[in-house]
């Protein structure tokens, strides 16, 4: 059996070295079928929690290792429910031939970089948003950052459009098929329009509609940005990390994106 030895106490295996990098893929790979989804800040999270547990069992502070054990054992079967699409998912791609072809590509996890928010072109948005407030057209945009939003994109039908303040006033038009639910706009792309998102359960005012608690809904969730045009008043507000923002005017909003974004 191969073995190396450093300071001359720690005695590290062959089989360990394997051990750790197939553990480092499995994560890697664990990480890229999650990125995008609101379920990837449970999984860090998890990670986080397991190598805490770890910690604390290896300076033997039994009390805290025995409770984050406890822990850990039960929230296993939670993490089968929370994450039951994504292991779907992740074992149907195990399964198909193109894991094996792609499997050299994504061996780059080594050269790992924290994603930055796109930057986005944000006036056609606020054109658009300033002209649906004139008609009292009412509308609801979402705008992901880090954030990609895949399971509502998929609730609706798919464009993949460029960002233009024509094309976002044919979809909200009232006898458009496409108006009832959230456009998303994804990488600078209107991604996706008639999209159904989660409505919020927290106290907001009488006189707010669906579109401001949908609004407020996806933002406590994600970290996208919401904006919403009133069909009853035409005021536009946006929202978010579950903040909504009454009635601003078009430069505002300008400046609140390009702050985010730009």
């Amino acid at each position: 059996m191969v073995q190396l030895f450093i300071t001359g106490f720690i005695d590290i295996k062959l089989t360990d070295i394997i051990d750790i990098l197939l553990v480092a893929f499995l994560l890697y790979e664990l990480y890229n079928l999650l990125k995008g989804t609101a379920a990837i800040n449970i999984f860090l999270g998890i990670i986080a929690i397991f190598l805490l547990w770890k910690l604390v069992t290896a300076l033997k502070m039994e009390l805290l290792s025995e409770i984050l054990g406890a822990f850990i054992s039960v929230g296993f079967i939670a993490l089968i429910v929370v994450f039951q699409p994504e292991i779907r998912q992740f074992l149907l791609l195990i399964g198909t031939p193109r894991f094996v072809r792609k499997t050299k590509s994504r061996m780059s996890f080594l050269n790992f970089n924290i994603t930055k928010a796109p930057k986005l072109d944000v006036d056609p948005i606020v054109t658009a948003c300033q002209k649906m407030s004139g008609t009292k057209t009412g509308a609801l945009i979402l705008i992901a950052k880090l954030n990609e939003l895949r399971q509502y994109v998929e609730t609706g039908q798919i464009l993949n459009a460029r960002i233009s303040d024509q094309l976002l006033l044919n979809i909200f038009f009232k006898n458009s098929p496409l108006h009832d639910g959230a456009a998303i706009i994804l990488h600078n792309t209107i991604a996706s329009a008639r999209c159904i998102l989660p409505v919020s359960s927290k106290k907001l005012s009488v006189s707010l509609g669906l579109r401001h608690r949908a609004a407020v809904g996806v933002t406590e969730k994600t970290d996208a940005i919401a904006l919403i045009v009133s069909e009853e008043t035409g005021e536009i507000s946006y929202s978010k990390k579950g903040v909504l923002v009454l009635n601003v005017n078009p430069s505002h909003l300008k400046n609140f994106l390009e702050k985010e974004f730009n």
